[in-house]
């Protein structure tokens, strides 16, 4: 474990107090003491050609949230069920990219993360990071979904880029400063993080653009011209149905197939969605069932016109 005393995002025009930096690896407690980071996930020849080939296999989309474009391109892949089901992850974005079956390099990658996960994962949201200037800010991840009790994957290939933890806010008044404990986790090619749902009740976490000049990088971070693609898998346990009309499962009214009723967009039930999304943001203490338990039908938050 690093520790390092220079801080580098002081505000132009005056330098901050000297912040504690530290950097977490492979063999310390991160987060909540549920989450940890596994180094070479994939076997060396895997490893070495991944990232062309989901460069390739992959459908890329842009992907738009409150109107503006996401500074990274999206793919979403899932397991879909015989009957035609499959796996929907709702979290805050004007719309979502339409879920493909597993590409071939995206399956082997999966296989060996359910390897070393002890559970299986069903989805996953596929992201590249084409240079420094891409990022994803801080949140929470959204577990309407999510089946309680997995851990949330994000498999690493190309640049390393820093993932960065920080605690809830809570208790404060506005405009009152509040300390919140900050851990930051390189990952490296060919990395896998695993975060729990306990970390993810209580922390933050986003990946920061990194702006800094290529000289001043490291090996690792200028590894593949800069590039990152991630991978991240979920267990899953909302679905929808072939059609896409009607919706079932953990995070949905009705439960099973049987049970299962029409999609809806928007409209109050969306407003209500997002309600619990932001308490889940916010609240280190989020009662699931108090937001989620009812379950939702809703899909598309602020659907966009496709023309």
């Amino acid at each position: 474990m690093a520790t390092i005393t220079q801080d580098h995002h002081h505000s132009q025009g005056h330098r901050k107090a000297s912040v504690d930096h530290t950097y977490l690896g492979p063999n310390d407690k991160i987060g909540e003491g549920d989450t940890s980071l596994v180094l070479n996930i994939l076997p060396p020849d895997l490893a070495e050609t991944a990232f062309e080939s989901l460069r390739k296999e992959v459908k890329w989309n842009t992907m738009f949230h409150r109107g503006g474009e996401v500074p990274r391109l999206v793919a979403v892949e899932g397991e879909v069920n015989p009957d035609g089901s499959f796996p929907i992850y709702r979290h805050p974005a004007d719309e979502s990219p339409p879920l493909l079956p597993f590409s071939p390099t995206v399956a082997l990658i999966r296989e060996h993360v359910q390897k070393v996960l002890g559970h299986p994962v069903n989805h996953v949201l596929i992201q590249h990071y084409r240079s420094g200037a891409d990022y994803i800010s801080e949140h929470s991840d959204k577990t309407v979904d999510v089946v309680k009790g997995s851990s949330i994957v994000n498999v690493s290939l190309g640049a390393q880029r820093v993932m960065t933890l920080r605690s809830k806010k809570e208790g404060a008044t506005p405009g009152e400063s509040v300390k919140r404990a900050i851990e930051r986790i390189p990952l490296p090619h060919n990395s896998m993080f695993v975060m729990g749902l306990e970390t993810n009740a209580k922390w933050m976490h986003g990946v920061r653009h990194d702006n800094r000049p290529p000289k001043t990088k490291s090996e690792e971070e200028r590894f593949n011209n800069g590039e990152r693609i991630s991978l991240t898998f979920r267990q899953i346990g909302t679905y929808l149905t072939s059609d896409q009309k009607r919706i079932f499962g953990q995070g949905a009214k009705g439960k099973t197939m049987e049970d299962a009723r029409p999609v809806i967009l928007g409209g109050a039930e969306a407003e209500k969605l997002i309600i619990g999304f932001g308490n889940e943001n916010h609240q280190s203490d989020f009662d699931w069932d108090a937001n989620y338990g009812e379950g939702f039908d809703v899909l598309h938050f602020t659907p966009r016109d496709s023309t």
